[in-house]
């Protein structure tokens, strides 16, 4: 380790000597491992909230196309003689 200065040393044995005394069959993530997960929890939580909160904004429902074909409304007259079919002449007076 030529290049290494005296504090990356002695940050590198002291490292060295934790990673000696932590016994290899019982590994837990510890504190940090806990406070990273519960950040990471709060943060999808929060996300989650802010997405419910701009779906509930949006405005479903859509506007006809004012360029599409519009149907054609029946004459007055045409629906009344469709109603009257098959049950005789309708009088008008």
């Amino acid at each position: 380790m030529p290049n290494m200065s005296a504090s990356a040393s002695l940050a590198m044995t002291h490292l060295v000597s934790f990673a000696k005394e932590v016994d290899e069959d019982k590994v837990t993530p510890g504190v940090l491992g806990f406070i990273v997960f519960a950040a990471m929890a709060l943060a999808v939580w929060a996300l989650m909230k802010s997405m419910s909160r701009h779906m509930n904004r949006v405005d479903f429902t859509q506007a006809p196309d004012p360029e599409a074909e519009q149907p054609k409304p029946e004459p007055a007259d045409a629906d009344a003689s469709s109603q009257g079919q098959g049950k005789g002449k309708q009088r008008q007076g």
